[in-house]
């Protein structure tokens, strides 16, 4: 892959931004979009940045049949100095590249593929949202495009990115929500691809989701084994905030990365600034297994102090009520507000540095000037 070869093909009547009011997540697309077709013989061909449009594919496409197919979620932002800047870019392209080699999809170099999602950003940069809350929601997709039937390593791929201008994920906003500790579907298992972004992870947990909505939650809690190990929430990874009275610290805990986990950039920059910000003699930040009947536990004894989910769309998303066989555990609050004290400051953190109001380790990649 070589961003030097880009060709660049402009709408001839560039869009102009929607209100912030009328940005539904996932529902707006910038003016252009990025391509890249490889093949076995040739390798990556001369990156395009064309108009946003339809995808031509034979209806025996290996991608419709096998799911020969991953994506990332990725986000830019308006920093308060004027500039477009992605957050850490680096570590989706390394997940990407995961995903890839574990579906024999084509692996990429990713800093060339980072320069290239710049130059598309900044070509529809005035369409990016103002304001907090808001940005522009980066979707790359690789998929398998050989032509006929039969599971075979695919000789041909597409690698394309869309870009959509969004608001909060939920919505309701920073609410806190319902869950449903889930044991009658099984997220990932130990030897599958829960680590990876795969679409083949996402679909099969759709009609959980619509069985627990139908009970009054908007998500699952995803459990795991006959232990009833707690994984992930919904799309999202899992961090729950309790009280331990053995050591006399509170313990800031997510699942361990065992091959069954998402390995979240969101997760990622979360742990790294707890460790960073919170104070160790008060604190533990740990990455281990536990369950639901831990956290049952906790909450029965009032050492459940909070929870949220963490992603790319909703950053950080509080929990209020997690349900479970026939009995509700009780998520605490901030009386009057709709998250727990830990995750509100972990959620201004991480908007002071996407909106560089903070630098951290250099994890804004400025990719054009607003103006």
């Amino acid at each position: 892959m070589d961003a030097s070869r880009l060709k660049i093909t402009k709408v001839s009547t560039p869009s102009e931004r929607k209100p912030n009011d009328q940005l539904v997540f996932g529902k707006t697309f910038t003016d252009h979009m990025l391509t890249i077709e490889w093949t076995s013989e040739n390798g990556w061909d001369a990156p395009e940045i064309k108009p946003y449009g339809k995808l031509c594919l034979d209806p025996s496409s290996i991608v419709f049949h096998y799911a020969f197919e991953l994506f990332e979620g990725m986000k830019a932002y308006r920093t308060k100095d004027g500039k477009i800047a992605m957050f850490r870019p680096e570590k989706n392209m390394e997940r990407m590249n995961k995903s890839a080699a574990r579906i024999c999809l084509p692996t990429f170099d990713g800093e060339e593929l980072i320069k290239l999602i710049g130059k598309l950003i900044e070509l529809d940069k005035h369409l990016i949202p103002e304001g907090e809350g808001y940005s522009l929601y980066i979707r790359p997709t690789l998929i398998g495009t050989s032509e006929g039937l039969g599971v075979k390593e695919p000789d041909r791929a597409l690698l394309f990115v869309i870009c959509s201008p969004v608001g909060p994920y939920y919505k309701t906003g920073f609410k806190a929500v319902r869950l449903d500790a889930t044991d009658y579907a099984t997220r990932a298992w130990p030897g599958g691809v829960g680590d990876k972004k795969l679409g083949a992870n996402y679909a099969p947990c759709v009609l959980p989701q619509t069985q627990a909505a139908a009970k009054g939650f908007q998500q699952n809690l995803w459990l795991f084994g006959p232990e009833h190990y707690v994984t992930e929430v919904g799309t999202m990874n899992a961090f729950f905030a309790f009280n331990c009275k053995e050591t006399g610290k509170k313990e800031l805990v997510t699942a361990p990365l065992d091959g069954t986990i998402l390995e979240g950039v969101t997760r990622d920059s979360i742990l790294t600034l707890a460790r960073k910000y919170l104070d160790p003699n008060e604190w533990e930040i740990n990455e281990r297994y536990f369950t639901i009947h831990e956290v049952q536990e906790k909450a029965h004894k009032g050492e459940l102090l909070e929870a949220f989910g963490s992603g790319t769309a909703a950053i950080v998303s509080p929990i209020k009520e997690i349900g479970w066989k026939d009995t509700i555990i009780n998520v605490p609050l901030i009386p009057g507000e709709q998250s727990g004290p830990l995750t509100k400051q972990i959620a201004s953190w991480m908007m002071d540095i996407q909106y560089g109001k903070v630098e951290l380790d250099n994890w804004l990649r400025i990719v054009a000037d607003i103006n």
